[in-house]
């Protein structure tokens, strides 16, 4: 009897399957080849680091994260957020490296009616082309406004600048003139190269023909360390005319390679690898032991914080529905290793702090040390519009 009760036990057991952890499948569009791959590595590494530090597990649901290689073009990204969402089934599109792979996969997002995390461009139009649109990085016009109107206040009277032809670019032109001139100084030139192969030398030699105070620079991580070099080779740190950047200029993965030439530039940014806190310090000692000693800029800290935002949101709202899981994300607040921050629920862009920084050696390193503080900042541009 016993034998039988225990050979039904056993068929029972193997007739019945287990049951499995329901699974959160994520989209993971960015540039991991072409000339922007180091955003996509820099976003890809702070999205693993997460999910290292806080486990591959949300809400009783295993995460899986499947990444896809749009190389920066928008075309390849909407073709791939298409695949993810009518394939694999996804329920969240996220990384977006570049402003073109964004308004291209904006409208997919919103037809299929799931969240798309953006962790990298700066563009702030983006979360105005899906209401499915999230940011969890920064917007060109937060950072810039800040940088703008403290340069002014500091003395600075006249300011040429020059910028990259392209979304961030010309929303960094006019967001430091804005509130560079709302400060009391004056941008008497306002000068734009090519997105693909700039050549720097006669927007350098016009902007010393303006003789300004200071020029203010903002090209894409890549084309920075040329551009600054050619301002010391062409000797205009010698004309007296100081050099100010975007944060993204003196982007910490390249800030090594740019070298002393960098030294005393200031910046406005919402994030430096030198940010004093506990748990930034651990983020940068965990980041650069993960990825072979590869620092973490604002594109790692943004796939880090975009990857909070989605489980943080799933921990809220546990059903996988896309409007359900939007709707958690908007107003959530947590600290960041860049320091507080929250989705604004109106714009669903990131209120966050903003640090005016100056590059300074410490320990034989580079960094963007910082010595100011604009807390809560939102968009302008978002305001601007209403």
């Amino acid at each position: 009897m016993f034998r039988k009760l225990l050979v039904s036990a056993i068929a029972l057991m193997i007739s019945v399957p287990a049951i499995a952890q329901e699974t959160i499948k994520i989209g993971l569009i960015l540039p991991m080849t072409g000339p922007f791959a180091m955003i996509g590595r820099e976003v890809q590494a702070g999205v693993q680091l997460y999910l290292a530090h806080n486990g591959e597990a949300v809400a009783g649901k295993k995460v899986e994260i499947i990444l896809r290689d749009d190389t920066g073009v928008g075309d390849i990204g909407k073709r791939i957020a298409q695949e993810l969402i009518v394939n694999d089934k996804v329920s969240v599109i996220a990384g977006i490296g570049t402003t073109p792979s964004a308004v291209a996969i904006a409208p997919v997002a919103t037809q299929a009616k799931i969240p798309m995390v953006v962790m990298s461009p700066s563009t702030s139009a983006i979360t105005s082309m899906s209401p499915f649109a999230v940011r969890s990085g920064f917007t060109g016009p937060q950072v810039v406004s800040v940088a703008g109107d403290y340069f002014a206040k500091s003395g600075i009277k006249t300011a040429v600048t020059l910028v990259s032809d392209f979304g961030p670019g010309i929303d960094h032109e006019e967001w430091f003139k804005k509130t560079f001139e709302a400060g009391g100084g004056k941008v008497i030139a306002t000068l734009r190269s090519p997105f693909v192969n700039p050549e720097f030398s006669p927007f350098l030699q016009r902007a010393a023909d303006e003789k300004p105070q200071a020029l203010f620079i903002f090209v894409p991580t890549g084309q920075n360390g040329t551009l600054m070099r050619q301002f010391v080779e062409r000797g205009l740190d010698k004309t007296g005319i100081k050099l100010l950047a975007a944060g993204d200029v003196v982007d910490e993965s390249f800030l090594d390679q740019i070298g002393d030439v960098a030294l005393g530039v200031e910046s406005g940014f919402h994030y430096s690898d030198a940010h004093p806190s506990a748990l930034n310090q651990k983020f940068v000692a965990d980041f650069m032991k993960a990825n072979d000693g590869l620092r973490p800029n604002m594109m790692a800290v943004g796939g880090y914080d975009g990857m909070a935002l989605i489980a943080k949101a799933l921990q809220k709202a546990p059903a996988s529905n896309g409007t359900v899981l939007l709707e958690a994300m908007k107003g959530l607040s947590w600290e960041s290793p860049r320091g507080p921050m929250t989705i604004d629920p109106e714009t669903r862009d990131v209120i966050q702090d903003v640090y005016m920084r100056r590059v300074e050696k410490r320990d034989g390193r580079l960094v963007n040390a910082e010595f100011a503080t604009v807390k809560s900042v939102k968009d302008p541009a978002k305001a601007a519009a209403k």
